[in-house]
């Protein structure tokens, strides 16, 4: 809803940043670095997604179509995937621009026998105020203008292909309820 006006007529990883659409950017960043077999999950506005890339040869890499009847949320479309994959999948959001270098992230997540990996950045958040830290209605000390520094997730994981079989059909399935679910089984 926050880009309305700006998504209206396409979706958003078509918008332009840089003189071309945020989604050739991502795709140009994974075939510099290899990764050439790309899917897409698509739904809003699938025609100009696929319109632009095609079966993605004029951009180094083949690209298919996880074609989304509704929306699916951001691991729903992986239902969509051909049951046969024998490798680990990386998944990214299509809206973000990362300088990440996915090659290191499936190393991590292979050296590590995970299922699932996470990438994460460091976020700093700043308190603009002095914090006060009391107990018992008595104020003990005021932090002035603490910062804090937490994990966020980063938007792109690497997941086994047995992990998909843990997603619902045609139904609305976020990424993070998946990796819930995955502690939830001590996975």
């Amino acid at each position: 809803s926050r880009l309305d006006a700006l998504t209206r007529d396409r979706p958003k990883p078509m918008l332009p940043v840089g003189g071309r659409p945020l989604l050739e950017t991502i795709i140009a960043r994974f075939v510099e670095q290899g990764f050439c077999d790309i899917r897409l999950a698509v739904n809003y506005h699938a025609d100009i997604i696929v319109r632009h890339f095609g079966d993605g040869s004029r951009f180094g890499a083949e690209i298919s179509y996880l074609r989304e009847k509704k929306r699916l949320g951001t691991a729903g479309a992986l239902s969509l995937m051909p049951p046969d994959l024998s490798r680990p999948i990386i998944v990214s959001n299509a809206d973000l621009l990362t300088s990440m270098n996915y090659g290191s992230l499936l190393e991590t997540h292979l050296a590590a026998g995970a299922e699932a990996t996470m990438a994460v950045r460091e976020q700093e958040h700043a308190i603009p105020f002095g914090v006060v830290h009391q107990q018992e209605g008595r104020v003990e000390r005021i932090e002035e203008k603490p910062s804090q520094s937490v994990l966020v997730n980063a938007g792109v994981y690497v997941l086994d292909p047995e992990v998909l079989s843990l997603v619902p059909p045609d139904t609305f399935y976020d990424m993070p309820q998946l990796i819930e679910d995955l502690i939830g089984q001590g996975r």
